[in-house]
């Protein structure tokens, strides 16, 4: 006789510190460990209410008086690629694409501290060590891997850490050489899974979180059909973009919660 999972899920806050994504203002966040016999389920559960994982936590912003943060998720059965989508998937179709237990290594660390160098400079996740990066790939509870990208003759161009759920992907960081910039590789990661989620029959793509008034996520709004956890709507629901943007050139936002790592 199977035994129930009676482990308590607690759930704790970080303190109050400046938003990363919207200047003057600050952010929190909710957490809790996952933990219990059965990681995964407690993952499907929290990210279908809004939640991110982040190593062995997940996290949702509590932020005071805002809700900008919106979790938001493609629906892979019916998305349909844009003229610059197609455009960047025809510049990738030379990649070899494989898909590795997450473990991290010296070559995907080099090119992790070049893409840092190059986008994110002045992040916090500039400063991280082999031992960092290694905890962020390896510190799992949950089905995860390391989906590689790579050009015909072995260079790894790009890697997504992503975990795969009872409905879906989630993408949790993704990562890319900065001197090829045509590639337009973080949308082509998203696409690749996008793929991947409807020939799997699953149904979404989990993109973390959309913030209308920061220019760096604006990318996301290409995307769809796109929904949205929207708190007031009572359930996740179509978003509809103000302005049909079909950039080109992205941002990834898979950051680490501050406080947390």
């Amino acid at each position: 006789m199977k035994v129930p999972d009676r482990t308590v899920h607690r759930f704790f806050a970080t303190p109050t510190a400046p938003c990363p994504y919207l200047p003057g203002r600050t952010e929190r966040k909710l957490f809790t460990p996952l933990v219990g016999g059965d990681p995964n389920r407690l993952h499907d559960l929290l990210s279908a209410s809004g939640f991110r994982r982040s190593q062995s936590i997940v996290y949702k912003p509590a932020c005071d008086g805002c809700r900008a943060c919106v979790p938001v998720r493609i629906r892979a059965g019916d998305f349909v690629a844009s003229r610059t989508q197609k455009k960047i998937e025809r510049r990738n179709a030379d990649l070899i694409v494989r898909a590795q237990p997450p473990l991290a290594t010296a070559e995907q660390y080099a090119l992790f501290r070049r893409y840092q160098r190059s986008r994110h400079a002045d992040s916090g996740m500039a400063n991280m060590d082999f031992g960092d990066y290694q905890d962020m790939i390896e510190d799992t509870t949950v089905d995860t891997a390391v989906v590689e990208f790579r050009h015909t003759d072995g260079r790894l161009l790009g890697a997504c850490l992503s975990d795969k759920m009872g409905d879906g992907f989630s993408l949790c960081y993704s990562f890319f050489d900065p001197d090829e910039p045509r590639r337009s590789m973080g949308s082509h990661m998203v696409m690749w899974h996008v793929q991947e989620a409807a020939r799997l029959n699953l149904p979404y793509v989990y993109l973390g979180y959309w913030i209308a008034e920061s220019p760096k996520m604006a990318y996301k709004a290409n995307f769809r059909p796109l929904e949205g956890l929207v708190l007031a709507l009572q359930g996740w629901r179509d978003l509809t973009p103000e302005t049909d943007t079909d950039l080109e050139d992205e941002e990834d936002d898979y950051e680490v919660p501050n406080g947390i790592r």
